[in-house]
């Protein structure tokens, strides 16, 4: 899916990982990957309350950040790649006024480890 962005929209995002506790959630997610982790593993590994977590994972899904689904009892939660890009090509939009060979270095370092590791699909979000 892919997904526009405005600054607005990048802002939230920015702000949603301005915090300690969510910049490592997220961080978390990507290295997890799609299969995503319920949102109590998420909790214990961080050490953090699970209603504190409730609300840090409610800000970065706000965000377009995160996606969850539900598995059960439990709820998974998981990098929203999507918007992960969104947000990355929003801040790339404008690189180097039309110059791609002056952003190329700067793209090939962002981009390629991602077109490694990161699916080109998120998870299926479910309402929060």
């Amino acid at each position: 899916m892919s997904r526009h962005m405005d600054q607005t929209a990048a802002t939230e995002a920015f702000a949603a990982l301005a915090q300690e506790t969510r910049l490592a959630v997220f961080r978390l997610l990507v290295e997890t990957g799609a299969e995503g982790l319920p949102a109590g593993d998420i909790a214990r590994r961080l050490g953090v309350p699970h209603n504190t977590m409730s609300t840090h994972l409610a800000v970065l899904a706000r965000a377009g950040l995160v996606a969850s689904r539900r598995e059960g009892r439990s709820i998974i939660y998981a990098a929203d790649y999507a918007g992960i890009r969104a947000l990355i090509a929003f801040m790339l939009q404008d690189c180097c006024r039309g110059r791609p060979e002056v952003c190329a270095p700067l793209l090939d370092a962002a981009l390629a480890p991602a077109a490694r590791c990161c699916p080109t699909t998120s998870p299926a979000p479910t309402e929060h």
